[in-house]
């Protein structure tokens, strides 16, 4: 059901809050996308890496002779060759970061399986693979060590603690323990160079979601100005953070590209992603949460543990610090104590995936909500609803320092609560239960912070009449040309087949930080709109000018302009083109660089019920209600997907999805036979509703809605497994909740009994 308000949204707007159909399924539903490995330039050769079989050793014996002599090889490199590459950049998002060295292939010793250690390249990729198993190499095992100090520590502290905890009548507390997850887009990550030394310079193809943060890290690593560097990345299938920086692999095809002045590609295997790509997750995080006798929230302590691997991506800070800053999200505490530490390991290195330290703040402050409720025994609900922060306190700083824009939790949890009825569900599960069934109910409520800082658009006119919007966010998949075309075709009032977008392409577009944490409409789209405006005003000056009237005598119509006055002579965008070149102006073109007044904060509540199979453990997710708020919203239909592909993920996270490591750092889970991902049966229906509050932080009000679905979906889930569970003793789950783990749950613990079941909520009537 869809809740999209016309005097909300902007009535007599052509375009915005309109469900148009994404203009990129055409090309992509027919075969016709253009991914890197779709690329093949002539002459070109082919990059292979023999990889680490150890987490952490010393390489005593490293011969590449034989490699050499193999059919089609043209050239082999080893550490030596590249040593004097410069490391790519690391966000400080928290001071006193250690940062360690960024080694395109490992020399003298390896710290991860999966690091790249030889770099083969060969005419063709099967005869690049085929040399790789000439690489003669022994290596020494080390083993692993634990007792490296935190790369990354902060602290955030409010209030009065000690004094929190020492009124406080209840005390919950709860331990969660994250799985690491691998990002797995549908298109491994993929790197295609070209070098001409003359002419255009390096010509770089990536799978990548941040082009223009990769030409600067390239530029820093091979040496070279920025401005003899392009970046391209055309269609992306999929990143979810997993793309979000540079890696060494890609690295070295530039530098190889550049080393043999022929075009070198190199495309991962699920394999090679699933070893060395970046993972997501794996926090242990533990809270206590001190309330009064009435249930209100007095106190926080938490302590976050987050995992870094053996390198640090760009964003290697982001997952904790969002997790410390965000906790303890829509409720209002007093007094919190919140301490992140984040320590190196001979793994892939960890990075931002969907959601990145949202999922895992949430996640946190939930269980410790419900165990509260269980401990004091009020409803859920009810708890929730003592502590929400006011529609009225917004702006409002949190603890931590961060500033919540605008929303209204209470009515989140209202109408999620109306939209599932609620009241019922619990009455209809207390009678089941006595029929024997196992069946369980959880709410969860999340915010999400949708990036700060700036990005940047530019809007032109090309000859034949058509509207170029460039942006310098990027896209793998959200339906970002078909939003910023509404957005532009709003400002100009123009038809919006007449807006061409471009994104992705360095060498096009103006600079920008790319498309990641929830970012690009907000953002990236309020520099459209400010571009677009810009644009109007210099166009209608423009048109004013051609047809000799005031500016304020012409009227925007579809194809150009019309003039009041006079004849009331029509001057069509085509022609507006032609004359500003011809007076030798260059083109009509408005570039704006849009810096946000604040950071959006969106919203959603979530209501699971679940039933679980006595015989085998397994879960079915019977209901799922969601209310999101995300401001204002540029095409519902997007915003329906970005939801339900998110949810997907997150149904992945709370179900299937876990990265496993040995205690020799082995990697167990290297291909998907061993890695679940969710299949389509795997996805319940939901029932999705909206609400709107807009944000103030930009042009738009709009907010992000990308990672919503890996935020508050697993929560709510987690919560109503433990609920259903709970008649057996069991108060805490860990995700993934796989048919197993439930089944040995049910096992282990005591036989069924009613604790809870006279819980009521506050003011019922009824049993």
């Amino acid at each position: 059901m869809q809740e999209w308000s016309d005097k909300r949204q902007g009535a007599g707007r052509m375009w915005r809050g309109r469900g148009v159909r994404r203009v990129e399924d055409g090309r992509l539903l027919t075969g016709a996308g253009r991914f890197v490995d779709d690329i093949r330039p002539d002459a070109c050769l082919y990059l292979e890496f023999l990889r680490s079989a150890h987490a952490a050793g010393d390489i005593v014996r490293l011969d590449v002779t034989k490699v050499r002599q193999s059919s089609g090889v043209v050239a082999v490199f080893t550490a030596a060759d590249v040593a004097h590459l410069g490391s790519a950049s690391v966000n400080a998002l928290l001071p006193d970061i250690r940062i360690p060295p960024f080694p395109v292939l490992a020399g003298g010793r390896v710290d991860a399986v999966g690091q790249p250690i030889v770099a083969v390249i060969a005419q063709g990729q099967a005869q690049a693979r085929d040399a790789i198993e000439c690489v003669d190499i022994d290596v020494v095992a080390r083993p692993l060590d634990g007792s490296a100090p935190p790369a990354i520590a902060h602290h955030w502290a409010s209030g009065d603690i000690e004094a929190a905890f020492a009124a406080a009548t209840t005390i919950a507390r709860v331990r969660v323990e994250h799985a690491r997850l691998a990002p797995t887009a549908l298109e491994p990550r993929a790197a295609l160079a070209i070098w001409d030394p003359v002419g255009d310079g390096l010509t770089v193809w990536l799978s990548t979601q941040t082009p223009h943060r990769a030409r600067l890290d390239l530029a820093r690593i091979l040496g070279l100005p920025a401005v003899r560097i392009r970046v391209i990345a055309s269609d992306v299938g999929g990143a979810f953070g997993g793309k979000a920086s540079i890696y060494p692999e890609e690295a070295m095809v530039a530098w190889a590209a550049m080393r043999l002045g022929r075009p070198v590609k190199w495309c991962a295997t699920r394999s090679d992603d699933l070893m060395a790509a970046t993972q997501g997750r794996g926090a242990v995080t533990v809270g206590e949460l001190a309330l009064d006798a009435e249930g209100r929230m007095l106190g926080l302590r938490a302590h976050l543990a987050f995992p870094l691997g053996h390198w640090l991506p760009y964003s290697a800070a982001a997952p904790g610090r969002n997790a410390g800053r965000i906790v303890p999200g829509p409720y209002r505490v007093p007094a919190t104590d919140v301490a992140l530490q984040a320590t190196q390991a001979n793994t892939a290195a960890v990075n931002i995936y969907r959601g990145a330290g949202r999922p895992e703040a949430a996640m946190l402050m939930e269980r410790l909500v419900d165990e509260a409720a269980r401990i004091l025994s009020v409803d859920p609900l009810e708890i929730r609803r003592r502590n929400l922060l006011a529609p009225d306190v917004f702006p409002f700083r949190a603890p931590s320092g961060a500033v919540l824009d605008s929303g209204d939790y209470p009515a989140l949890l209202q109408s999620a609560c109306a939209r599932s009825d609620y009241p019922a569900l619990r009455r209809q599960h207390r009678e089941r239960r006595v029929r024997g069934e196992i069946v369980g109910l959880g709410l969860a409520l999340y915010v999400e912070p949708c990036g700060e800082g700036w990005e940047s658009a530019m809007v032109s006119l090309a000859d034949d009449g058509r509207i170029i919007a460039a942006t310098g966010s990027s896209a793998q998949g959200q339906g970002r040309e078909t939003a910023y075309a509404q957005i532009v075709a709003d400002a100009l009032g123009i038809a919006f087949d007449r807006i061409v977008v471009k994104a992705g392409d360095t060498g096009v577009t103006p600079p920008g930080i790319g498309a990641l944490a929830s970012r690009s409409t907000a953002i990236g789209g309020s520099a459209m709109l400010r571009a677009a405006q810009a644009f109007a005003a210099s166009a209608r000056k423009t048109a004013a000018e051609l047809v000799q009237c005031p500016e304020h005598g012409v009227i925007a119509v579809a194809d150009g302009f019309v003039a009041l006055q006079g004849d009331g002579q029509r001057i069509t965008w085509q022609a507006i083109a032609g004359s500003v070149v011809e007076e030798g102006h260059g083109g009509l073109s408005e570039s704006v660089v849009f810096h946000a007044d604040g950071e959006a904060w969106s919203s959603g509540c979530c209501v699971a019920a679940v039933r679980i199979d006595r015989d085998t453990g397994t879960p079915t997710v019977e209901r799922l209600t969601w209310v999101d708020d995300a401001g204002i919203v540029i095409n519902p239909m997007l915003v329906d997907g970005q939801l339900v592909g998110g949810m997907a993920q997150g149904i992945g996270e709370a179900f299937l999805e876990r990265l496993v490591y040995d205690g020799d750092g082995q990697l167990l889970t290297g291909s998907l036979m061993d890695y679940a991902i969710p299949r389509a049966v795997d996805i319940p229906a939901v029932d999705i509703h909206k609400m709107v509050t807009p944000s103030p932080a930009n042009a738009l009000g709009a907010k992000g809605v990308g990672e919503a679905g890996c935020i508050g979906v697993p929560a709510a889930i987690v919560n109503a497994v433990v609920d259903a569970l709970s008649p057996f003793g069991v108060t805490h789950m860990d995700m993934p909740l796989t048919s197993q783990k439930i089944w040995q749950a049910l096992q282990a613990n005591s036989p069924p009994h009613c604790v809870g079941e006279g819980k009521k909520l506050d003011g019922a009537s009824g049993p």
